[in-house]
């Protein structure tokens, strides 16, 4: 298939794009994308691809946009149940912390995550995946951690693995067994603490080998390194036992607090420290001197309704990779749509549109280890791009709360959108 006649083909870089050097586009006026065989073969402005292919099928993207699909490095995206009342808590003047403290939060979500059959978490989190693909993610990582208890956090894993075995949309799983103290822990957070570390992980590793021994990718182990949830030594328990049996790390750090969990990463070489909303500047330095992607998630204190959001132009500043993603969750920020992260990662973060759409594909696939195979639109890589209704890359950050998708192209097939449902083209 032959995509040609986009005002704006966008290629971006293959490289994460650090620093100030973030917001390469890559673009060609007039541009085409040659596909074959579910990969990119080649990539021009139409008149080249179209001498060089003759008799390619063709999708006509006129007046259009055509890039990368999002990548969305960081989502909770499946649970049970929901958090409505409370959303409407936290309006009446109530911390996120303090509820947690009290059973609320994310240990109220354990509870309905516990109780629901596998079908029913397949079915809920199906509905979800399917809106981001809807809205341009045609990669997401995909964390457990509403279990909280080895058998609940296996049967997450188990269900995610159907769902990317499902498709359309491609997951990248972590096991976050590590995300809060779980209730019967709750006078012991150092006996969870040792519960992960000594059973879970283990486990995991045995689990993981007999239920998916063809996969390339093994999960990611992410830790909550906050107050209320694991300190700063019980985050090194976690994440030293899980590099020792060879599981890639990641960590959730200063959303709250600045424990020292992004330098944490640094030291240990993680793919990710995100939310970083207090991080200091140590950390941001020591962010500047890795490849440690810091992946910022402006949906959760939106949610939150707080003020401070991540200090992206310190990162940048500090020649970091600096990404993007939407925290989707039942309790601070349920958002599907990596458009609405760009949007108010232009207006909090004072991010331009080309630097947020960088940070939102190649940057976004570096942060789970996959920018060998997707976030940019290179010879080799997977077919996964996206054809926008506008004729201008600027249209995503100006406009929000609606989809500017017109087609998503997973693995070469294409997918049209129609009021933010898809059918097979």
């Amino acid at each position: 298939m032959l995509i040609h006649s986009a005002t704006q083909l966008l290629t971006l870089t293959e490289n994460p794009q650090r620093g100030r050097d973030l917001g390469q586009l890559g673009i060609i006026e007039n541009g085409a994308v040659l596909i074959r065989d579910e990969k990119i073969v080649a990539t021009g402005t139409t008149a080249e691809l179209r001498n060089s292919y003759p008799g390619e099928p063709p999708l006509d993207a006129t007046g259009c946009v055509v890039m990368p699909g999002f990548v969305d490095p960081h989502t909770h995206v499946i649970w049970g149940g929901d958090r409505a009342a409370e959303f409407e808590m936290r309006l009446e003047g109530k911390h996120y912390l303090d509820i947690l403290a009290a059973g609320g939060g994310i240990i109220s979500t354990v509870h309905a995550t516990r109780s629901a059959s596998i079908e029913s978490l397949i079915a809920q989190t199906r509905s979800r995946l399917l809106r981001m693909f809807a809205t341009g993610t045609t990669t997401a990582e995909a964390k457990t951690g509403y279990g909280l208890q080895t058998a609940t956090e296996l049967r997450l894993l188990k269900a995610l693995l159907a769902l990317d075995d499902e498709g359309p949309i491609e997951l990248a799983i972590t096991f976050l067994g590590a995300h809060a103290i779980a209730a019967e822990y709750k006078d012991d957070p150092q006996g969870y603490t040792d519960l992960v570390t000594g059973t879970m992980l283990p486990i995991l590793q045995q689990w993981w080998q007999t239920h998916a021994p063809k996969r390339k990718n093994p999960p990611f182990v992410d830790v909550f390194c906050e107050n209320q949830a694991f300190n700063l030594a019980q985050s090194r328990q976690v994440l030293e036992q899980a590099k020792r049996l060879g599981f890639p790390l990641k960590i959730h750090a200063d959303e709250f607090d600045n424990l020292g969990g992004t330098s944490l990463a640094v030291e240990l070489g993680a793919a990710s420290a995100d939310h970083l909303v207090k991080t200091s500047d140590a950390d941001i330095a020591a962010l500047g001197t890795s490849d440690t992607v810091a992946v910022s998630l402006p949906c959760t204190p939106f949610g939150l309704a707080e003020t401070d959001y991540t200090p992206a132009q310190k990162i940048i500043d500090a020649n970091a990779i600096l990404a993007l993603a939407t925290d989707c969750n039942p309790g601070t920020a349920w958002n599907e749509s990596m458009q609405f992260v760009i949007a108010l990662a232009c207006r909090y973060l004072k991010m331009t549109p080309a630097q947020a759409i960088a940070a939102s594909t190649i940057n976004a696939a570096h942060a789970i280890r996959r920018a060998d195979r997707v976030g940019s639109l290179t010879p080799g890589k997977q077919a996964d791009l996206l054809v926008l209704s506008v004729p201008d890359y600027r249209h995503l950050g100006y406009r929000f709360g609606t989809n500017l998708v017109r087609q998503v192209v997973k693995r070469g097939q294409v997918y049209s959108v129609d009021m933010g449902y898809y059918r097979t083209a």
